[in-house]
């Protein structure tokens, strides 16, 4: 396979051979998470990976991409009670999100295969996702608007069928299903999600809970752990280092060590409020 000093880009023909180094088969029913630019120059960009993904899949398999859309949010999230005109400028300048609307922070890649003829999205306003392929349409069948990468979510059917994640030169702190995981503990740190809607012709701020965002603080360890314990080893393609990840033992075991370390969290925190201040 070429490297990322050849004169000439990775090819599809060179970027399938890599993922079928990491593992992945026909079949499957895979989610990205990528970064074009760690894989070095590619020839056709975007286009040619999510092509190349496609076809390690085969026709039988389903290839999926977080499309998530942070920009459908309220940008005065702190302001309380009726809002002045200022603040009413900002937030009807957001955008309701509809299913052409483009996932800005998700990476090239993902922005690719949304944008296929044949895509389908799932409806969540900030935690959509899109899919291609065998299984394409029930995975973005339901999505609540509340704990949206839960048991009723893309993520939870994923999980249902069996499904792998694969890591594209990013870590996992970019798993979502780390998220998912930390949606079945007991006691999970959580958010709010605010967005626009339009509810029969009317155009409506609603708030839902969702898990908190975990900031590097526990799920680079988890997933470390994690493939230590289930003997993952990372694949270069081109030069981005891959992993490919089996859903299912990931999330048993991420349930069990977030809920170790979140009680740790607490117990540490309530220590703190019972020893006085020096």
């Amino acid at each position: 396979m070429r490297t990322t000093q050849s004169r000439i880009g990775l090819t599809t023909a060179d970027l399938v051979e890599g993922w079928r180094k990491a593992g992945v088969q026909e079949s499957m029913a895979l989610i990205v998470h990528a970064s074009l630019s760690s894989l070095g120059p590619v020839d056709g960009g975007a286009a040619t990976v999510v092509e190349s993904l496609r076809t390690a899949v085969g026709p039988t398999g389903t290839l999926v991409t977080p499309t998530f859309t942070w920009q459908v949010a309220d940008p005065d999230p702190d302001h309380v009670g009726v809002p002045d005109a200022a603040v009413k400028a900002r937030r009807a300048a957001v955008s309701a999100f509809h299913p052409d609307l483009p996932s800005t922070s998700m990476g090239a890649i993902a922005e690719a295969l949304r944008a296929l003829p044949e895509s389908l999205r799932s409806s969540h306003p900030q935690a959509s996702v899109a899919a291609v392929g065998a299984h394409a349409a029930d995975i973005v069948d339901r999505q609540t608007l509340g704990f949206a990468i839960g048991r009723t979510s893309p993520f939870g059917s994923l999980y249902d069928i069996g499904g792998y994640i694969l890591l594209i030169g990013v870590g996992h702190n970019r798993n979502t299903f780390l998220h998912h995981a930390e949606t079945l503990t007991p006691h999970p740190r959580l958010k709010v999600r605010r967005f626009p809607l339009n509810i029969d012709g009317e155009r409506v701020w609603v708030e839902t809970p969702d898990v908190g965002n975990d900031n590097d603080t526990h799920f680079p360890t988890i997933g470390r752990e994690f493939e230590e314990h289930a003997g993952i080893h990372h694949v270069m393609v081109g030069g981005a280092p891959c992993r490919l990840v089996p859903v299912q033992p990931l999330v048993s075991f991420a349930v069990r060590r977030l809920t170790e370390l979140l009680a740790a969290d607490a117990e540490q925190q309530a220590q703190k409020t019972r020893t006085p201040a020096a």
